[in-house]
């Protein structure tokens, strides 16, 4: 028996198994399907079938795309879902420290599984509402193992993909007894036999070696929030005992020198950073790593992170990318004298990470990422004729530096429809901010906080200490 009810979505499969999207123009993000000005998108089942003009399916469901601008879901390789109830209690938070004092050392102590249900299903349902199709989950709030459950419920119940990454909390009191045995146990739950296709499991772990060691016997990825500056010295130890590898996904990767970024490389690490949250919270230099990253060749997702300061969409994920960098080689060009001063990232290679560059830090690039005949059908229809978009002078430009939510059509996960005419479909609204609010309430009142929508700080609670 759970302390929450799970229905607040109704999943709206649709009856047809081929589904013809005619007239859309199309950015597959594959080199071989190419950037296509007006074609179809055959897909039957869960599959891509076909992409090409002009093609005939009598008896396959039509979305009229004309006008539209196709392309494959997005993918945010690094959100803690669970916080959803803190959106923007702490704006103004400078510090990690700050971040901490509005979730770890305050709200978090009190999460019930209902807590975690409810945050993680308003995060992933405004993440599909925005495009994002798959989220890797960090959920570094996992208090019992009634808490890892409602967490993977709530994703399950979205219909979203994801990877549920469960994690020990980081402050107050937690059944310590069921970590790391809770793993193996949602892992015989939930993703016996591949039941669940959508949602993967994987764990949170710092450098923790026996950690680590439990993940890979279970055969689960290993995600990190690595801080390159600080922890720079223990990845020479941990690479010559063989220990870092491609199930590795290490998050930020901010001020890491040019050693430790090889050896990122040639141990096959996967790499996703934080253009906004490096920023906000003034994580080491502040500074986002796409350039390090690439100059070493490695190509790494792009991640919101949070939504406790700011939103929780990839469309200005990738505006604060392409400004930030855009700045900071200009400083380091014309004021420093530079020679690796970063490049100007064009829109192309901004929606390359937040897709296929996405997908392989998932490890699910050969699933999803682009629009590929053979691969899933994760794709996202944006209105090209709306309002603030028309006309539409490039399409890359257009969506990645003047789209917003309000412009995303049509979503589908898996050959599902899951946003329609701009509505998520099948969520109660009122029995969704319901469970919001009541879990609100509770938070707060277990924590001391006392609300103020204009407060210009998150001082820590007495309560936290």
């Amino acid at each position: 028996m759970t302390d929450y009810n799970r229905n607040i979505v109704q999943n709206t499969e649709s009856e047809a198994t081929r589904t013809l999207i005619r007239g859309a123009t199309v950015l597959s993000m594959d080199n071989d399907v190419g950037n296509l000005v007006s074609a179809d998108i055959l897909i039957e089942g869960s599959t891509i079938i076909q992409i090409n003009e002009n093609i005939e399916a009598d008896d396959a469901n039509i979305i009229d795309a004309s006008g539209m601008i196709a392309m494959p879901g997005m993918v945010d390789s690094h959100r803690h879902s669970w916080e959803g109830q803190m959106r923007r209690l702490n704006s103004h938070a400078e510090t990690l420290e700050d971040y901490s004092h509005a979730t770890h050392f305050s709200f978090a102590k009190y999460y019930r599984p209902s807590d975690m249900y409810i945050g993680n299903l308003m995060t992933v349902l405004s993440c599909i509402d925005a495009g994002i199709t798959t989220v890797i989950d960090n959920s570094h709030n996992s208090r019992t193992g009634a808490h890892s459950d409602a967490a993977i419920e709530a994703l399950l119940d979205s219909g979203i993909r994801s990877i549920h990454a469960t994690g020990a909390p980081v402050s107050g009191e937690w059944d310590t007894a069921h970590w790391p045995g809770n793993i193996e146990r949602l892992q015989e739950k939930y993703f016996k036999d591949g039941e669940n296709s959508l949602i993967s499991l994987a764990i949170m772990a710092q450098l923790e070696p026996e950690l680590w060691a439990e993940a890979r016997r279970l055969n689960v990825p290993i995600i990190t929030e690595f801080f390159g500056g600080e922890m720079v010295d223990e990845l020479e130890g941990l690479h010559q005992k063989g220990l870092l590898g491609p199930d590795n996904i290490f998050n930020h990767c901010t001020a890491l020198p040019d050693s430790g970024w090889e050896i990122l490389r040639e141990a096959g690490v996967r790499v996703n950073v934080c253009p906004r949250s490096d920023a906000h919270y003034g994580i080491e230099d502040g500074v986002f790593a796409m350039q390090a990253a690439l100059r070493h060749g490695i190509s790494p997702g792009l991640s919101v992170d949070n939504e406790t300061s700011y939103s929780g969409d990839m469309f200005m994920e990738m505006k604060v990318a392409f400004y930030s960098q855009r700045a900071t080689g200009m400083q380091h060009k014309h004021c420093c004298g530079s020679e690796q001063h970063p490049l100007t990232l064009q829109s192309n290679s901004l929606l390359k990470a937040a897709t296929i560059d996405g997908a392989v830090c998932a490890g699910l690039q050969d699933k999803i990422g682009s629009l590929t005949p053979g691969k899933q059908a994760d794709i996202v229809l944006i209105n090209a004729e709306d309002m603030n978009l028309y006309p539409s002078g490039n399409a890359f430009s257009t969506v990645v530096h003047a789209a917003d939510r309000s412009n995303i059509d049509t979503v589908m996960i898996g050959g599902r429809i899951v946003k329609r005419g701009g509505k998520v479909l099948g969520v109660d609204n009122v029995r969704l901010r319901a469970a919001i609010d009541e879990s609100r309430e509770h938070l707060f009142a277990a924590a001391g906080y006392v609300p103020d929508i204009f407060a210009e700080a998150f001082l820590p609670l007495e309560s936290a200490q």
